[in-house]
């Protein structure tokens, strides 16, 4: 593929988000019934057909997004404005669409019915909701594993489901359309926050916006499949923003809401602790228990509160561990485990279910382990590894979320959305960030449009992350000068010219970041 503009780019890649949207009309997850008739399947023909197209489309979209990163990385681009109608442009499609490689909005909505209806939703699956009962549709288009299981939800996102299902009366067309509408409104306060976090943190706002905001897993996940973990990363980032600001009482109450939403967004309020004790004067010990107690207290007092009003009870603080009764092929703690336990049940006749469960306990302590790191090398005395500076918290905080989800006993592949944002707002040109290019490249492929994970999407996948690693590290060498180069540099006026260092063709340099970010403020 030749080299375009970064207009050039957009239109490619809206052309793969409408091919993504339509082939999802006959391969995306359809609903079980749709009194409608707008989301019904076409046959098995028709259905392999859009399939195919869906993954073109989805392939044409990731080769547009990495493409203008490069042109991120040399400053082309254009900036945050053009930047935004880029995504605009790429999600537009998606709106309309049914559900795209995920069932899970399908529960959403029969939980929020169960809410409406009087059911516990946290005792309780969809599977109670009668056939006359809203919200009955939706429970029968649930995926298998969550038709009986508990919402392992807060009471926040509990509450926004119902409204939908009482504004939509549980018909299943327009209560998708609604839940997307959620999707997308979190989608907005994602991009606010991460603008705010990459000004405050001296990057490039517009590599933060293409890395965190513009990524395919995004919007594919998010804006496609609805997942709730775009509300709660938003709501998370926002309260990260108040922090940053001094308002960080303020800032905890905000991430408790998240919370509210999905627990993992616990993890923040540790880092605004470690914010709160970098920016504040006093004795060290008295810093360290305001900031990290007074989180906890205001999290605690909003926990509470939203739950009390929210009327769906407490259930939740005992069903947080339900989603690790799913095995999910990217988890390697389970994937380990039940290995192990098999194993053990060849040679000894062993239950292999206490041997997995065993090994996602031990994830779960490592990755205690890494989080409390992530908060201690925050501070002066503390370094990462020899040499290097403290990590800022907002860094720290997207580090600390990508080990939970590493070492998590359930792994999906939206889950790395939750650290990618704070480090796309911090260090997304750095060799973390180039890490997280290719894992969104790849992961995008693990579902299929209809929300099944079948076997090719591993392979895919495999080869997707090599290819992309082996392409970052030749333009890497690309952009490394060879020794002679570097000679006639050295050499000074005597060579008659000063070569300057290219621009990098893959993912930024500091520089480069730096420079497009002070073009950004001017242009605006």
């Amino acid at each position: 593929m030749g080299t375009l503009s970064a207009v050039g780019y957009r239109r490619l890649g809206a052309v793969g988000s409408v091919a993504a949207a339509v082939g999802g009309i006959a391969a995306g997850r359809l609903p079980a019934r749709d009194p409608w008739g707008i989301w019904v399947p076409h046959g098995s023909a028709t259905t392999v057909a859009a399939a195919v197209l869906a993954y073109l489309g989805l392939t044409l979209l990731v080769v547009s997004w990495w493409r203008y990163g490069r042109l991120v990385a040399r400053g082309a681009a254009g900036g945050v404005r053009e930047t935004l109608v880029t995504l605009v442009w790429w999600a537009a499609p998606l709106v309309l669409a049914p559900p795209l490689h995920s069932a899970d909005v399908y529960s959403y909505i029969a939980q929020g019915a169960m809410v409406v209806e009087g059911h516990d939703v946290y005792t309780s699956g969809p599977s109670v909701l009668g056939p006359d009962e809203l919200g009955a549709d939706a429970a029968a288009s649930s995926g298998r594993h969550w038709t009986d299981t508990p919402a392992p939800y807060g009471p926040v996102f509990l509450v926004l489901a119902k409204w939908v299902v009482l504004a939509t009366g549980g018909q299943i067309v327009p209560a998708v359309l609604g839940m997307r509408l959620i999707a997308l409104a979190a989608l907005a306060l994602t991009v606010w926050a991460t603008l705010r976090i990459a000004r405050a943190h001296g990057a490039s706002e517009t590599g933060a916006l293409w890395l965190g905001a513009l990524n395919p897993l995004l919007l594919i996940h998010v804006v496609g499949g609805m997942h709730n973990d775009g509300l709660m990363i938003a709501l998370m980032l926002t309260g990260v923003v108040c922090a940053l600001r001094g308002r960080w009482v303020l800032g905890s109450a905000v991430v408790a809401l998240a919370m509210m939403v999905k627990s993992p967004a616990a993890v923040a309020l540790l880092f605004i602790g470690a914010l709160v004790v970098r920016r504040t004067s006093g004795p060290l010990p008295r810093r360290v228990v305001k900031a990290f107690a007074v989180p906890a207290l205001v999290a605690g007092a909003v926990a509470v509160a939203t739950t009390l009003l929210s009327g769906t009870g407490f259930g939740w603080l005992r069903t947080q561990s339900v989603a690790g009764t799913i095995h999910t092929a990217l988890s390697a703690s389970s994937d380990i485990g039940l290995g192990v336990g098999e194993l053990t049940h060849l040679l000894f006749g062993w239950d292999p279910q206490p041997v997995k469960r065993a090994f996602q306990t031990l994830g779960l302590a490592l990755a205690l382990a890494v989080i409390g790191y992530a908060a201690l090398a925050t501070f002066r005395r503390v370094r990462p590894w020899r040499g290097a500076p403290p990590l800022h918290p907002v860094h720290a905080l997207g580090v600390a979320l990508l080990a939970l989800v590493a070492l998590s006993p359930m792994v999906q592949p939206w889950y790395v959305l939750w650290g990618m944002a704070a480090v796309s707002a911090t260090a997304w040109n750095g060799r973390l960030g180039r890490v997280l290019t290719v894992l969104s490249a790849a992961l995008v492929y693990e579902t299929h449009p209809s929300g099944g994970t079948p076997w090719y999407g591993f392979y895919i996948a495999g080869g997707v992350c090599a290819l992309g690693a082996a392409t970052l590290w030749r333009e890497r060498r690309a952009d490394s000068p060879s020794p002679a180069a570097g000679f006639r540099r050295t050499a000074g006026p005597a060579s008659g010219s000063v070569r300057q260092p290219p621009a990098s063709v893959g993912l930024p340099s500091t520089r480069a970041s730096v420079d497009g970010a002070k073009r950004t403020t001017s242009a605006r």
